[in-house]
């Protein structure tokens, strides 16, 4: 009788899926890199049919321009980004019809980096010295408020654009220290490697702390019922890897192994797991506005723009 009732329980959920999958509503959501830790809660959602249970079918995209998914999506040719919340104020100022509708990664991951066995031990030991940087903008201003609170400043220090060759060009001796350097990959890179790094922390040195990485949608896009229902696949898929890190992991990597289960991304997903947002949907309107007080502050935005116009929690 159990395995009748059990077959039968399996036929109907499988006509059951096979009904929502036929009606599903599509969602385009374009990553922010190459798939890696960071984006974990999507793609075990995905993997739990979290997203299926919504009656969505989600599709999600590596971008061939890192810089392009939050363009494309104020342009409408997908329906969400991963964006980051610096960027986000900086784009909005400029004009970007982008909102915030939900978070992924709810702390700063953006560190200032040296060699732990090097001469830089404090940001003092900047002072004279070379930093690698990758992007400026953003990374210009967070390593001016780092070393401000060492009464140094930008003219101290020699700014190298190193391209996306952060740990390599510490372990050249090309520059002494890097700013972008992400806490959950390059520490964890240079420390496989064999020269672990010594990081110093933005949130920890005069930089308001800030959600790293969001999804934005298009201003105009925000009466789409499927958002919602992206950011309730999204909160019980973190939930799940909260609670079961291992088993998460191994439905992050499935299909993936060859490109995903190795050392530093096993690494990064220990790392990056207590620093998903438990309420993805949820958000601090006090810790935006601080952060955009200090974006107004380093020039990087050259106004303010009220709240409800630029991030928003979802009903």
């Amino acid at each position: 009788m159990k395995k009748l009732f059990a077959g039968a329980f399996a036929a109907l959920m499988g006509m059951t899926i096979a009904a929502q999958s036929a009606s599903a509503d599509k969602v385009t959501i374009l990553l922010d890199w190459f798939i890696n830790p960071d984006h974990g809660p999507l793609f075990v959602a995905e993997e739990l049919g979290l997203f299926q249970a919504q009656g969505l079918e989600v599709e999600l995209i590596e971008p061939a321009d890192p810089s392009a998914p939050p363009r494309l999506v104020a342009a409408g040719q997908a329906e969400l980004a991963i964006s980051y919340q610096p960027q986000l104020h900086i784009q909005v100022s400029e004009g970007l019809p982008l909102v915030r509708v939900a978070t992924i990664v709810a702390t700063p991951l953006n560190t200032v980096v040296a060699l732990a066995d090097g001469p830089i031990q404090s940001l003092s030991d900047l002072k004279g010295k070379k930093v690698g940087f990758s992007v400026g903008g953003f990374e210009d201003a967070l390593l001016g408020a780092m070393l401000a609170g060492e009464g140094l400043s930008l003219n101290d220090v020699e700014l190298i654009n190193v391209n996306f060759s952060l740990s390599p060009s510490l372990y050249s001796g090309q520059v002494d220290a890097v700013v972008g350097a992400f806490r959950n990959f390059e520490l964890n890179q240079m420390d496989i490697a064999g020269r672990p790094g010594v990081a110093f922390y933005p949130e920890e040195n005069g930089v308001p702390g800030y959600d790293e990485l969001i999804l934005v949608a298009a201003k105009d896009g925000l009466d789409n019922p499927n958002l919602p229902k992206v950011i309730t696949a999204l909160e019980a898929a973190t939930q799940y890897m909260v609670n079961n890190p291992q088993d998460a992991w191994e439905l992050f990597i499935k299909g993936r192994e060859e490109l995903l289960d190795n050392e530093l991304n096993r690494r990064a997903w220990r790392d990056t797991l207590p620093r998903f947002a438990l309420r993805p949907a949820a958000m601090d309107k006090g810790r935006y506005a601080r952060f955009e007080a200090f974006l107004l502050d380093q020039g990087l935005i050259d106004k303010t723009t009220p709240m409800g116009d630029y991030a928003i929690e979802l009903e």
